[in-house]
């Protein structure tokens, strides 16, 4: 790098001799004699230094001028009133050349003796106005710009990327420090576009210091664009080396970008077979066009059994054991198994998926069976499933065929449902954590068409639609979140579909402030299901403590309902604070709701440990 200045040449090279000075240890001073031993108490400082400069400022010259560095090196030693006097001479040149690093090329800094004991010395700074970026010129050789011209709409995108996002553009304050760093990350952003041999050819700064204003000129050599080779890949023991193909999902030839091999690394690591992976382009392959991927796994244990314990306001004390096999009956698919034991629900839930496929799909067979107990009426269903699913960075989709039934009965009355119906589910998510997000949003939509057959009723046709959007979003110092969630059946009158399908609101994750599933028409006194559900939620939270910043406090207010129609439908609102805990494996929430509809309070609470 190049920096020029218009003043006079002497002045130009102040950073350097600044930065001499600090290596160098600015200057000699007295040591203690080598002969001097024995405990002695702490010797006083040896010098009073006064700093009268802004804030910012005043922090620099008291950590990088010689006289802020003297009592440390001095060692509590006497200075000789001589070599005081050349470092108080020498300091308003030193303090200049800190300031320029900080963007003010015309300082005026004044260095005066103290009097008293032990000596002491201020420093006066007017650092006069800041110098700013006036223009900026950032030229491209080598491929990249040949592809530019050849109007290739990566190449545009590439160049466009790297002129958008430079980091100190007209009308920022310029700061050395910025300008090296803006530099290092302009690099990095065009080696992460896979020009991985990216280098500067030039950088220069030409500052004006009677107008305050630095001309910014770079020139870069893209080097030759990477593109996707070989795949070689090493760690393999048990599992197939098509499915660590498979999960790749691009073609030989692709720019190998940042981007892409960081993907691919994810998406290897969500196929639960490997603990680690890592992906690499090879950035000394003999042909870019066609460089080898390093891929390096270490697999899973075969097998694992997960053992779990919880509480929740919903369904009370729980506890949980999941079970995996990595390769069932030695084929390359996995077989999960997941029990939950609690005091209102029971369930078991288990499915056999082969591992990726082209395309990032995978072909399954699935099953579950499930026991809630309510106030008012228990409900039992059970499942089986055959469909296809597709996993992506984010969109995940799931098409299946399901048979279901289900049977509910209550201190009166009992009612079964069985249903056929092919469904089609779809989760789309941009936020910046996915266990622990603060920005982004998820959606979830829910399609399925079927028939269904129902006793007491009929039987029909019906069809399910169901919603749910939630966003978060940074609002100041605070973190606010919101949830609109909507679902309806639409089936004949003496038509009943199972229960699962169906629609109950209340409890921590749908209206606070409200029992679990107590939210829905009543009948004969006692809480059935809907085929209408409306829900909403508005919830702010901000740290508590700036020593625990996992700590959070809520704020928040609920609505919803189910209903049997949407003219039937006037929500409940619960409204109420409460804490979080941002832990490694989720939230953990305690909330404190009012019911507006039952006039009391609930308590809810979600947690859980895993081990």
């Amino acid at each position: 790098m190049r920096l020029m200045n218009v003043l006079p040449p002497a002045r130009c090279v102040r950073l350097l001799i600044c930065s001499a000075c600090l290596l160098l240890g600015g200057c000699a001073l007295l040591q203690k004699d080598d002969d001097d031993g024995g405990d002695k108490p702490e010797a006083a400082s040896p010098l009073r230094l006064e700093v009268v400069a802004p804030d910012e400022l005043e922090d620099l010259l008291e950590m990088h001028l010689d006289l802020a560095r003297l009592p440390v090196l001095a060692a509590g030693a006497p200075i000789p009133d001589s070599e005081l006097a050349r470092l108080i001479a020498a300091a308003p040149a030193q303090a200049r050349s800190l300031l320029e690093t900080e963007g003010y090329f015309n300082a005026e800094v004044n260095a005066q003796r103290l009097p008293g004991e032990p000596p002491g010395v201020r420093i006066e700074v007017q650092p006069g106005p800041r110098t700013h970026v006036a223009e900026v010129s950032l030229a491209v050789r080598g491929p990249l710009a040949e592809a530019t011209r050849r109007d290739e709409s990566y190449a545009r995108d590439a160049q466009r990327a790297l002129r958008h996002e430079w980091p100190l553009p007209p009308g920022s304050p310029f700061r050395n420090p910025v300008w090296s760093s803006a530099k290092r990350t302009a690099l990095a952003q065009l080696r992460a576009q896979a020009y991985v041999e990216a280098d500067w050819l030039s950088t220069t700064a030409r500052v004006d210091a009677s107008t305050q204003q630095a001309d910014l000129d770079l020139t870069v050599d893209s080097g030759p664009l990477f593109r996707t080779g070989e795949l070689r890949i090493q760690g393999l023991e048990d599992h197939d080396e098509q499915t660590v193909r498979n999960v790749a999902n691009f073609k030989p030839g692709t720019p190998a970008t940042e981007r892409l091999l960081l993907d691919y690394q994810e998406r290897l690591q969500n196929t639960g077979l490997f603990d680690r992976a890592t992906v690499l382009v090879n950035p000394e392959a003999a042909d870019p066009a066609a460089a080898p991927i390093d891929v390096q796994l270490s697999e899973r244990q075969m097998q694992q059994a997960t053992f779990g314990i919880g509480i929740s306001a919903d369904v009370g004390v729980r506890g949980t054991v999941e079970h995996v096999h990595r390769r069932v009956f030695g084929h390359a698919a996995t077989g999960r198994n997941r029990f939950e034991l609690g005091g209102l629900r029971q369930s078991w839930e288990g499915e056999l998926s082969t591992h990726t496929l082209p395309g990032l799909y995978r072909n399954l067979v699935g099953g579950a069976a499930e026991r809630i107990e309510s106030d008012d009426d228990v409900v039992t269903s059970s499942r089986l499933r055959v469909g296809r699913a597709q996993d992506t960075q984010r969109i995940d989709r799931l098409l299946f065929v399901e048979v279901e039934r289900s049977l509910r009965r209550t201190a009166t009355t009992r009612e079964t449902a069985d249903s056929v119906a092919v469904h089609h589910h779809g989760v789309w998510r941009k936020v910046d954590d996915v266990m622990l997000p603060t920005e982004g949003y998820v959606l979830a939509l829910q399609n399925g068409i079927g028939q269904a057959r129902s006793d007491p009723g009929g039987s029909g046709p019906f069809f399910r639609s169901y919603g749910r959007l939630n966003g978060y979003w940074p609002v100041g110092s605070w973190y606010s979140q919101a949830r609109l969630e909507l679902g309806q059946v639409f089936v004949r009158d003496d038509v009943t579909v199972p229960e699962t399908l169906r629609f109950r609101a209340g409890g921590e994750h749908s209206v606070r402030g409200y029992a679990y599933r107590s939210l829905g028409p009543i009948v004969d006194g006692v809480v059935t299901s809907g085929n209408v559900l409306f829900t909403a939620s508005a919830e702010i939270a901000r740290p508590l403590l700036k020593r625990l910043p996992e700590l959070w406090g809520a704020v928040f207010i609920d609505a919803g309902r189910a209903a049997d129609h949407w003219n039937d439908l006037k929500p409940a609102v619960g409204v109420g604070v409460g804490a979080r805990y941002r832990s490694p494996i989720g939230p953990v929430a305690l909330d404190l709701a009012w019911g507006e509809e039952v006039k009391k309070f609930r308590m809810h609470l979600s947690v859980g440990v895993t081990f």
